[in-house]
C-alpha cells in the first residue's frame, strides 16, 4: 500500500510532466449512484486501497470518447444515440480520434467542435458508504462500493492530498478521514464543489474490517474499458468520421463492436466489445471481455456545440469533416 508521501510524489511528477508537454462483473449494485442525492444532501464515504498493490493511487483514471449519431440506420424512430468508446491514451497508446481532433484547436471556429469529441475523463475509486441519503438504495451483499468521480470532484480531492497539513493517508484503516460528498447547484445545474473531507480522523468498524476480510478488495484496473486492438481502432475511427459527417449509427457494420444501451447486436454477431447498460453504468460482459464501468452521470454535462458554418456547402452536417481537413491541408 502506497504511503501519502508516494502519493503526492506521484501527483507532483504528473503535474511537472503535463506543464512541460504544454498541454467480468455484473451490474450488482456495486456502483454508488451519489448523484441521485437531493440537493442540499450530503453523502458521506470512507475511500479504500486498491486491491493491486502496484497502483500508488486509491484510484484509476478512465478515458472515454462519446460519439453522436443521428440515429440509426433503417430505423426512423431512433433520433439521436450516443455511442461510448475507449480512448487508448488511456494505456499510453496514440488514440485515432484526439490524433484528428487535436488540430481543430488551433482553429478558433473548430473548438466547439472539438470539445464535443474530445476525451473525457473519469476516476474509479472504492470504498464504504457511511452515511446515505438515498432511501431507494440497497446496499449489495458486499457493502464494498465503487464510486465513478468525474473530474470536478476529483479536482477536490487530489487539491487536499498535496495539502501539506494532512498527516496520514485518507485510506489508513486506523487513521484515514471520510469524505463528505455534498450536492448542490449552479448556474441550474448540480454542483459538487463544496464537498469536503471529514476534520477528525477516525478508523474502520468491526464490520467494515470484516467485510474487506470476507471479501477483498477489487482491483481497480478490472473496471477499465477493454483495450481496442487494431481491428476495434480501425472500427472506432470509422464511428467517428461517420458521426462527424452526420451520418446515422450503422448496427450491421459497428454493432458486433460497440453500441448503444438498449441496441440488440446485428444476428449472428459474437460481441468483441461489452454493450453500455443503464446503470449509471456498469456495462455487461461476457466471458472475453473485461467489465467496463461507465460514466454516464447526469452531472456531467455537455456544453453544447455550436457547428461551424461558412457561406458554403459545408454547412452541412456530412460536409464537416471535408471541411476541416481541407483547412488543415491549406495551412499546411
Amino acid at each position: 500500500m502506497a504511503s501519502l508521501a508516494d502519493i503526492r510524489a506521484r501527483l507532483a511528477a504528473q503535474e511537472n510532466k503535463g506543464q512541460n508537454k504544454n498541454s467480468g462483473n455484473q451490474s450488482d449494485n456495486a456502483i454508488y449512484p451519489f448523484w441521485n442525492i437531493d440537493e442540499g444532501a450530503t453523502s458521506t464515504v470512507r475511500f479504500l486501497p486498491d486491491g493491486d498493490n502496484n497502483n500508488s493511487f486509491f484510484w484509476v483514471e478512465r478515458q472515454v470518447i462519446k460519439l453522436p449519431f443521428n440515429g440509426v440506420k433503417g430505423d426512423s424512430n431512433v433520433k439521436q444515440i450516443t455511442v461510448q468508446v475507449p480512448c487508448v491514451e488511456m494505456y499510453g497508446d496514440n488514440c485515432p480520434v484526439l490524433a484528428e481532433v487535436r488540430p481543430w484547436y488551433k482553429d478558433d471556429t473548430l473548438k466547439d467542435m472539438a470539445n464535443k469529441y474530445w476525451k473525457k475523463r473519469s476516476y474509479v475509486f472504492q470504498g464504504f458508504v457511511r452515511q446515505n441519503p438515498l432511501g431507494d438504495d440497497k446496499t449489495p451483499a458486499n457493502p464494498i462500493r465503487r464510486f465513478v468521480i468525474t473530474s470536478q470532484l476529483f479536482a477536490l480531492i487530489k487539491a487536499s492530498l498535496m495539502d501539506p497539513e494532512l498527516d496520514e493517508l485518507p485510506t489508513d484503516y486506523q487513521r484515514g478521514l471520510d469524505f463528505n460528498i455534498k450536492k448542490t447547484t449552479k448556474g441550474g445545474y448540480p454542483d459538487y464543489t463544496t464537498s469536503t473531507w471529514a476534520r477528525k480522523e477516525s478508523s474502520l468498524t468491526e464490520a467494515e474490517q470484516a467485510a474487506i476480510e470476507a471479501h477483498g478488495l477489487y482491483n481497480l484496473a478490472d473496471f477499465l474499458p477493454k483495450k481496442p486492438s487494431e481491428a476495434e481502432l480501425r472500427i472506432i475511427k470509422e464511428m467517428f468520421e461517420a458521426s462527424v459527417d452526420g451520418r446515422p449509427y450503422d448496427n450491421d457494420k459497428w454493432g458486433a463492436y460497440y453500441r448503444p444501451y438498449g441496441l440488440e447486436a446485428p444476428a449472428g454477431a459474437v460481441s468483441a466489445v461489452s454493450e453500455v447498460t443503464q446503470e449509471a453504468a456498469v456495462v455487461a460482459t461476457t466471458n472475453t471481455v473485461a467489465s467496463v464501468v461507465e460514466d454516464e452521470v447526469p452531472f456531467e454535462v455537455d456544453q453544447p456545440i455550436v457547428v461551424p458554418t461558412t457561406n458554403t456547402s459545408s454547412d452541412k452536417a456530412q460536409d464537416i469533416l471535408q471541411m476541416i481537413r481541407a483547412r488543415q491541408q491549406n495551412k499546411a
